[in-house]
């Protein structure tokens, strides 16, 4: 399931031998912390860093997506990709010669906090492929507009004893996913560093519908979703253009006030209408596009903490 990319590529031999140490010794140190340490997801104020490039070569990525229509994509690194956490939000990413949004599509074992590895399409958006490693700023974006409503892919092998989904174009980084069977009540699933959201005990035969939130406190159901594994279903439901605050779950600790960010006082935020519930296609029938929701422009976005909406790390030095 999860791509198979050189440890050792062209892009470490131009960033040169310090770039090379510099990764080893950030791999190892989340090594000894568990592989959890500082986990977290980007956040939605920009981040100085560094950009490199890659080539899936026929692989799939980690996130267990369909590569995007226009190749625009990027890798994390372990801290924060965040066990998969981080799977189908989308970064604004500034280099050299100007911006470009990615969709968070793989991982990327080598590279540390603030590395990120673009696809090469979007490298060269921002920056000389020559160059091989630019320096660059990104951020995490808030209520992205998305290329469709979303679409869930029931995994080979699942059954009414073993259930598994992938969700896509979610926009914001989602919180929880619950499933019922029918008329049945709903079961929590849990996510995998591979993107899919499992129910090791089964949901049952289906049809399901699913309810999925995302860390806003946004949510949508689906409907008549089936166990038809390897099909990716589609539907007319999006989730964002809603709440952009961080809700308090009980699953997700409340984000802490600091003293870099004070509160700001923003206009009363559009109130989004629920979402409808919709039953999905088939990937070949056709479907209507829906409208996309308006998308929330970067003066309009929080200043959050998303890792106060992941379950803290152990306590480590980082």
């Amino acid at each position: 399931m999860s791509a198979q990319r050189s440890r050792f590529n062209v892009r470490w031999l131009a960033a040169g031998g310090a770039a090379v140490l510099a990764g080893i010794i950030g791999v190892s140190m989340l090594l000894l912390n568990g592989g959890s340490a500082c986990a977290a997801p980007p956040g939605t104020t920009f981040s100085n860093g560094k950009a490199t490039f890659y080539d899936l070569a026929g692989t799939s990525g980690n996130c267990s997506l369909e590569v995007p229509a226009d190749d625009l994509y990027v890798a994390l690194g372990p801290s924060q990709y965040s066990k998969g956490a981080s799977c189908g939000a989308y970064l604004d990413v500034t280099g050299p010669k100007g911006q470009v949004r990615v969709k968070v599509f793989d991982s990327c074992p080598e590279c540390p906090a603030g590395h990120l590895d673009l696809s090469r399409t979007a490298f060269k958006k921002i920056g000389t492929e020559i160059d091989g490693i630019i320096p660059i700023k990104y951020k995490l974006v808030t209520n992205p507009s998305t290329p469709a409503p979303i679409t869930v892919r029931i995994k080979e092998g699942a059954s009414q004893y073993w259930f598994a989904a992938r969700i896509d174009n979610h926009a914001n980084l989602l919180s929880s996913v619950k499933v019922a069977s029918g008329n049945g009540s709903f079961k929590t699933a849990h996510r995998t560093d591979f993107n899919y959201w499992l129910i090791d005990a089964g949901a049952g035969p289906g049809p399901y519908k699913m309810q999925i939130t995302d860390v806003y406190g946004n949510t949508a159901t689906l409907t008549d979703v089936k166990m038809s594994p390897g099909t990716v279903q589609k539907t007319g439901v999006r989730i964002t253009g809603g709440s952009t605050a961080v809700t308090s779950k009980t699953t997700a600790p409340t984000a802490k006030a600091t003293t870099s960010a004070p509160a700001i006082t923003s206009k009363p935020a559009t109130p989004s209408a629920s979402a409808t519930s919709a039953a999905p296609t088939l990937e070949s029938a056709s479907t209507a596009p829906s409208a996309a929701p308006a998308e929330t422009t970067p003066e309009q976005q929080p200043l959050i903490d998303l890792a106060a909406a992941q379950p803290a790390p152990a306590p480590a030095s980082c």
